[in-house]
């Protein structure tokens, strides 16, 4: 198993009453997930909390090949769970961003829907390893915006993908290798309206394991915590 480090952390932000994030760490099975839920009160909260509880029954004793097709497995139920609680409450629009991080064989998997993101600090440099799911996602591909400046468009807050918002559930995702000195960071929107690329490599090339989370989450803060804040930094050792 590979060896590694992680912090996590959520918090309800300055302006909302309800934290809809939801995020899991399950270190001995190497998978770490966050969830960004939308339906206002109860709704966002239900559906997001339903995204991370489906998460936490995968088999832990399943081998690495069946672990992935798991998690694949049980997003999908989690997307019918939450339109069926979306029908049940008169049909009202809520759903959950996700984000996935998975070690197996010295290899990573993520899948993702929705603008929550996973990030890859390597050698000093910052790449961002997932591509938001967004109609501002369109205008920074065209290369008519940066990513920095995307999160500041009217538009930033408008997804394309989400689990339980369409019939089918609409995922993505990539894989990689993973080498000593990599860290991770996954995340919702809530942080990354306050940290640009350039603040992001500074803190996390800087900050130890046992601070960055709550650093990174400060940061949020100060800028004006105006959505609810998770975040999850994995240091491959």
């Amino acid at each position: 198993m590979t060896q590694v480090r992680y912090s996590a952390t959520t918090h309800l932000g300055l302006k909302r009453k309800v934290n809809e994030d939801s995020i899991l760490a399950l270190p001995d099975q190497q998978i770490w997930v966050v969830a960004d839920g939308m339906g206002g009160h109860a709704g966002g909260d239900f559906a997001s909390q339903a995204v991370v509880d489906s998460v936490a029954m995968i088999d832990p004793t399943l081998p690495p090949v069946g672990l992935l097709n798991a998690l694949r497995d049980t997003l999908a139920r989690s997307h019918e769970l939450i339109l069926s609680e979306a029908a049940s409450r008169g049909g009202v629009t809520m759903g959950s961003t996700v984000v996935t991080f998975a070690i197996a064989e010295g290899h990573f998997a993520t899948f993702w829907a929705g603008d929550s993101r996973l990030y890859r600090l390597q050698n000093g440099v910052l790449d961002m390893l997932t591509t938001d799911h967004s109609v501002v996602a369109d205008f920074v591909l065209a290369g008519q915006m940066t990513w920095d400046e995307a999160e500041h468009h009217p538009q930033s807050n408008a997804i394309t993908h989400a689990v339980g918002v369409g019939d089918k559930l609409e995922l993505e995702k990539i894989r990689g290798q993973v080498f000593s000195g990599d860290r991770f960071l996954l995340c919702s929107d809530g942080l990354t309206k306050y940290a640009t690329f350039d603040i992001l490599t500074r803190y996390l090339s800087q900050e130890p394991i046992e601070t960055i989370a709550e650093r990174l989450q400060q940061l949020a803060l100060d800028g004006g915590g105006a959505d609810n804040i998770s975040i999850i930094v994995i240091d491959i050792i």
